[in-house]
């Protein structure tokens, strides 16, 4: 399960080559065969997870419309926002998990639970979508599941 930022970093002639600059290096050395006047994206993996079942079913609900067919989705700031919101109130009160985050059985799913690795879980997202910064990016997020 992963969560890819992709940051716009397009090169635009007019601006002139003072105000960009994209290097690519692999093993220390530039990777001459990649124009950088087209990168038109970087994109990291900025959030990881395995057997996350409640974060992945949040993910098809919320996002994917339902339809779990390992596809790359686009996850608007305000949806990440949203699960580190649900995520928050489950950590102060983790009677509410049930209600507010259910778990969901499946193939390589892991445990449904509502035990310490259900909130290991959770304390995992919230970490990785606090350092997001999401009140101030300007950056795109995609999820993806692969099973």
């Amino acid at each position: 399960m992963y969560l890819n930022k992709k940051t716009y970093v397009k090169y635009w002639e007019h601006n002139g080559d003072d105000n960009y600059e994209v290097i690519v290096k692999k093993a220390g050395k530039v990777v001459e065969s990649i124009d950088t006047k087209k990168i038109t994206n970087i994109e990291e993996q900025v959030g990881y997870w395995r057997k996350a079942n409640a974060i992945h079913q949040w993910f098809v609900d919320n996002v994917q419309g339902g339809v779990d067919e390992c596809q790359e989705s686009y996850v608007p700031v305000s949806k990440l926002q949203e699960l580190l919101d649900i995520c928050l109130y489950i950590k102060k009160d983790n009677k509410l998990a049930e209600e507010l985050l259910p778990t969901e059985d499946g193939f390589f799913f892991g445990p449904t639970d509502y035990d310490e690795w259900y909130l290991q879980t959770i304390d995992q997202t919230i970490e990785i979508l606090e350092k997001l910064d999401l009140e101030n990016t300007t950056d795109d997020f995609y999820y993806q599941a692969s099973w």
